[in-house]
């Protein structure tokens, strides 16, 4: 039993004398980025907004612009058709001259006296 108690007496010594070793708890340190996620949610969804406004931009500018050459167009065809209507005022005026009109009248056989021809003029209501 005396050997018992020697292996018992050895066993104490040992664990009350040995330090008692204090558990290491390792931190994990986390890296924080340089921008928080937050921030990261607001940045993308004002450079959406930024991205969709120039789109509504560039489509307005488009649209503009078209409008634009189809108002130039429209101001051309009338030029042009202010152009054809001056020539054929002029042609009237010339058509309505009353020497022509007694030289026709005199071309089929109606005999007219020169002092009669008057111009017609225009009557508007």
């Amino acid at each position: 039993m005396r050997g018992n108690q020697a292996f018992d007496w050895q066993h104490r010594t040992s664990t009350e004398a040995a330090p008692k070793r204090e558990q290491k708890v390792t931190v994990k340190v986390r890296k924080q980025g340089w921008i928080t996620k937050g921030e990261k949610v607001l940045y993308s969804l004002i450079g959406t907004a930024i991205i969709i406004a120039c789109g509504f931009m560039v489509s307005f500018s488009s649209s503009t612009d078209s409008l634009n050459r189809e108002l130039q167009q429209l101001e051309q065809t009338v030029q042009n058709q202010q152009v054809i209507n001056e020539s054929l005022l002029f042609e009237v005026k010339e058509l309505e001259r009353p020497e022509r009109i007694t030289k026709i009248a005199r071309d089929n056989g109606l005999k007219i006296q020169d002092t009669k021809v008057k111009q017609a003029q225009n009557v508007n209501n």
